[in-house]
């Protein structure tokens, strides 16, 4: 799922091909919004909202769309043609101007509201990783509101702070050594870890790579997300990947139990075969 610093700068994109422009072409193929038509409509601005998008219209008219698993917006010429092997028939919506056109493609969600509805969408966001008004002090008393919580599950929780998933969580963790399972009322340091995965965070958005080991070479560009059943890149120990969190919100989580020693409950320690490779 694409996470803070992707959202925000699809955003950013979105926000200087669209601003400004009146839209000429208004293709929303989203069947609560199938009749609805906003061309001839000035955009004002385009903004993120941790995992959220925000096309905000005149007339006080606020799109908002989120990426879910598969998400993604594109920005092309007006006119020419679209690249890549994206398919046509998942196109979410199309927004263009003279210039510009945006395509929303596979979009978990889209939605049209008066601007000061937003709330309804997003009020529940805590705040920000990536946000001007960031406080890390103020956050960090969020997370130990519930100190039995783990601290994995803790960092996923959109209403405690907004913009982290799976893959930040994961090597942030890694790199404090932090076990992904620690109740968050026993992590060490709860505001170097806020730092560190922020600031990672921002070099990914300003290199549009995320890469936490300095080493951009494939299948070298982080430590443990995605690489269960693989040597960690630090000690050799086989990385492993199990459920953290309650349903519905349940997600997986990447740790190395050498370097990050702890509780592990919903590990069963079955032997786990690395991603996309065949089982037998």
């Amino acid at each position: 799922m694409p996470e803070g610093d992707v959202v925000l700068r699809s955003a950013r994109r979105l926000h200087a091909a669209l601003a400004g422009r009146v839209l000429t072409v208004s293709d929303l193929r989203w069947p609560s919004l199938a009749t609805v038509d906003l061309t001839g409509r000035t955009v004002t601005e385009v903004v993120a909202a941790g995992k959220h998008l925000l096309h905000r219209l005149e007339g006080e008219l606020t799109l908002h769309s989120h990426l879910r698993m598969e998400g993604s917006w594109h920005v092309h010429r007006t006119g020419r043609p679209w690249r890549g092997a994206r398919s046509a028939h998942e196109i979410r919506a199309v927004l263009a101007n003279a210039e510009w056109t945006t395509i929303g493609h596979k979009l978990g969600e889209l939605d049209l509201v008066a601007t000061a509805d937003e709330g309804r969408l997003v009020g529940h966001l805590g705040p920000d990783v990536l946000g001007a008004t960031w406080d890390v002090d103020a956050v960090a008393a969020r997370i130990v509101v519930d100190p039995g919580r783990t601290i994995g599950e803790t960092l996923l929780d959109q209403r405690v702070l907004a913009g982290i998933g799976t893959f930040w969580a994961a090597e942030g963790l890694f790199l404090r050594g932090v076990n992904p399972w620690t109740p968050a009322g026993e992590v060490p340091d709860v505001l170097r870890l806020l730092d560190l995965i922020r600031k990672m965070m921002i070099m990914s958005l300003e290199h549009a790579v995320q890469v936490t080991t300095g080493d951009a070479r494939r299948g070298r560009e982080n430590y443990v997300h995605a690489r269960s059943g693989r040597p960690c890149l630090r000690c050799g120990t086989t990385v492993r990947v199990a459920p953290i969190g309650q349903a519905p919100t349940q997600r997986v989580m990447f740790w190395c139990p050498r370097c990050q020693p702890g509780p592990t409950p919903t590990d069963d320690g079955r032997p786990q075969a690395p991603l996309g490779a065949r089982r037998r």
